[in-house]
């Protein structure tokens, strides 16, 4: 059974759905119903969704007790909900500060911690992370995200360092630039959009079904080996 964060688009709508057609038992998270709902009616079977957030810690044992009624504790956790403010170092607050790095690294911590003993008892798990470009280089008006992608990058060292002797394998994926809802600003932009495809090795930005083959690796019984990686899925923009 997989649990998939931010599955209302994007990446991490990708990741559910390749999960589920693969024949994992899915339940997508994320804060908007009403996307959840549309993706579960396309899926069909196999899948279910709760409507939550993940930065709201408060109420974190009540969307544990959610994610786990439909199908049981999970085995696979992939952490895709994701938060870019994109604004200059100058106009960030206190508050926009502390809601991104509450997406994109409190949340998949404690998430996880919450699913961990779960996993140690069956002597199995896969956790992914999301990770980034900005997880190893600096980006303009990015640097709320880049701290937190930063950190995703050691927290997955740490995680693995805690439980993969508990066969709880966590790595983590550095998508390139993709169209999502969270690069709309960058791909609204042509030019700019073209000028990153030219950074890669392969020439092109990167497809949602680039992400399939990664994940399942990740994600199974093919990566039992593989543990506190950081795998770039950039069409080779950090090899440059």
């Amino acid at each position: 059974m997989a649990v998939v964060t931010g599955a209302s688009s994007g990446l991490g709508q990708q990741a559910a759905t390749i999960l589920a057609k693969s024949g994992a038992q899915v339940v997508g998270v994320a804060r908007r119903a009403d996307a959840l709902a549309s993706w579960a009616d396309e899926m069909g079977g196999n899948v279910a969704v709760v409507a939550g957030d993940v930065a709201d810690l408060e109420n974190q044992p009540e969307l544990v007790r959610e994610i786990a009624a439909p199908f049981g504790a999970p085995d696979i956790l992939v952490h895709a909900a994701g938060l870019n403010p994109r604004l200059p170092a100058e106009d960030l607050s206190p508050d926009i500060w502390n809601a991104t790095l509450a997406v994109n690294l409190s949340a998949p911590f404690f998430l996880s911690q919450a699913f961990v003993p779960a996993m140690k008892a069956k002597g199995w798990g896969r956790i992914l992370n999301f990770a980034s470009l900005q997880s190893f280089r600096a980006f303009p008006n990015g640097l709320p995200y880049g701290a937190s992608k930063g950190g995703v990058a050691q927290m997955t060292r740490a995680m693995a360092e805690a439980w993969s002797s508990a066969g709880i394998n966590a790595n983590a994926i550095g998508p390139g630039f993709f169209e999502t809802e969270l690069t709309a600003a960058v791909f609204a932009d042509p030019e700019r959009a073209e000028r990153n495809a030219a950074q890669t090795c392969i020439g092109r930005n990167g497809a949602l079904g680039d992400l399939d083959g990664p994940l399942l690796f990740l994600c199974s019984e093919a990566s039992r080996y593989v543990t506190g990686q950081i795998l770039m899925l950039d069409g080779g923009f950090t090899a440059k």
